[in-house]
């Protein structure tokens, strides 16, 4: 049984409609249920529902950090296998790191490393170097693009 059969109609409902924009304003869970003619109550209820079941992985804003004063890079590392899961867990740590991966390639450690500040992220790449004792690439953003995506449920 593919997803598609998981959800019904008003679920498709709001994934469809939330990945367009969600409101800005006193009470945007209140207005977005409006929108999809369901109570607030009920829109809260079902996206924790979907994101338990893990239909949804995420639901939330995505804030361009280099526009607020900080700063954000894709980092990778090479680590051996043996030592895998005590580095991930070392750069875990740091609140300054999100979407770590494993890859099946020589960096074979992929994270993203959000700071407040660009002085912020050279100090907390040295920090994650001088914890592991391995070398961070650091490969910050040269250019963006907006791609716009939309997955129709």
């Amino acid at each position: 049984m593919g997803n598609k059969d998981i959800l019904d109609q008003t679920d498709r409902n709001i994934i469809n409609t939330l990945q367009y924009g969600f409101p800005l304003s006193d009470h945007p869970y209140k207005e977005a249920a409006d929108s999809l003619n369901i109570t607030e109550d009920e829109l809260l209820h079902r996206l924790k529902s979907l994101l338990d079941s893990g239909l949804l992985t995420r639901f939330g804003p995505l804030f361009n950090a280099e526009n607020m004063g900080g700063a954000l890079s894709l980092c990778a590392m090479i680590i051996p296998e043996a030592e895998f899961e005590t580095v991930t867990e070392q750069v875990n740590a740091l609140p300054e790191v999100a979407h770590n991966y494993q890859r099946d390639h020589e960096m074979n450690m992929w994270f993203v490393l959000a700071t407040e500040s660009l002085k912020e992220k050279h100090k907390t790449l040295k920090v994650i170097e001088q914890q592991t004792g391995y070398k961070v690439y650091d490969m910050p953003k040269e250019k963006e693009y907006f791609v716009g995506l939309f997955l129709k449920i």
